[in-house]
Order: structure tokens, then sequence, then C-alpha cells
């Protein structure tokens, strides 16, 4: 593959990245997308769902849905959409259905990722619209963000349910 080219997934991947970390600081699964055309961050996000409680807060979803405002339009024919996890079902719909023309995931997702892992419902010719997909960019990096956040987690519950603070019915 070209050098040139693969600079160019890692350096809109880092920027995935860092909205990741934006994620983490607030307590959330730390996960961060960018919607990018024309060589332009046109959507950004990250995970928002215990902030907002609402389970459609994916930063995707987020990202997909600054990217159309930017654009004025549904259709998204032209971007690239880089997310430091394979997307779920529920993104890779959204995906599809605002016609994203490449998408690029760092760490696969054995439990949810609809991108190759489980399904492919983007590269799926039976529906209208099909995506290209690439998986593993910075795969390393975005993995250590999901796997140090879950880890922190889990020390943190330990450490309250050690101190009385949550019961074993609140883990």
């Amino acid at each position: 593959m070209d050098e040139q080219k693969v600079q160019e997934k890692e350096y809109w991947m880092r920027l995935a990245i860092e909205e990741a970390k934006k994620a983490h600081e607030l307590e959330e699964v730390p996960i961060g997308a960018i919607v990018v055309l024309d060589n332009e961050v046109i959507g950004r996000g990250y995970n928002l769902r215990e902030t907002t409680q609402d389970a459609t807060t994916h930063a995707e979803m987020i990202a997909i849905k600054e990217a159309c405002q930017k654009v004025g339009s549904w259709r998204l024919e032209e971007a690239q959409l880089y997310v430091t996890l394979e997307p779920c079902p529920m993104c890779s719909g959204a995906m599809i259905l605002s016609r994203v023309k490449e998408v690029y995931f760092g760490a696969f997702d054995p439990k949810g990722g609809t991108a190759g892992t489980l399904m492919n419902l983007l590269e799926d010719e039976r529906f209208n619209h099909q995506a290209f997909v690439e998986g593993g960019i910075l795969e390393e990096d975005c993995g250590k963000l999901l796997t140090d956040f879950f880890r922190e987690l889990r020390a943190r519950k330990k450490k309250a349910k050690k101190s009385g603070q949550i019961t074993e019915n609140e883990l």
C-alpha cells in the first residue's frame, strides 16, 4: 500500500482518537469518530451514552449528524468516516442511510462489530448503498484506549465495593 495513503489514514484516525479521549475524560467508553470530506473534518463525535442516557449518542451518530448539518444534506456520498472501534448495527445503518463512501475503523469489536466481524452490513449488496470498509487502522492504539478504560472501571468498582459504597447488585 502507498505509504502516503497509510500516513493519511493514520492522521485522520489520530483525530478520531482525540475525540475518544474526550469521552474518556467524562468516564464514557472512549470511542471517537470524525467525518472527512475533501480533506476537511466536517463532523466530530464521541460516546455520550452515559452523559445523555440516550442509547443513540454513539460517536459515529454524533459525527454523522454534525456532518449532515455542515453540508446541509443527509447525503454524505463522498465522505469518509473514521472511528476508533468497529461500528455497531445502528451506526453501520446510519452510515448506509447517509451514504458514507468509505469507513475506516481502528479496533475490531468481537461482540458487536458489523463492519466485518459479526457481519458486514456496510458492504452487503442487498442494500441500495455500500461503503468501502477497512479495519485495523492504528488498531493497537485504539484497542489500548478501551482496554485501559475497562481496567480502570473494574478497579474503581472493586474499590467502591470494598469500601461498601456499592453492593454486588450494582456491579
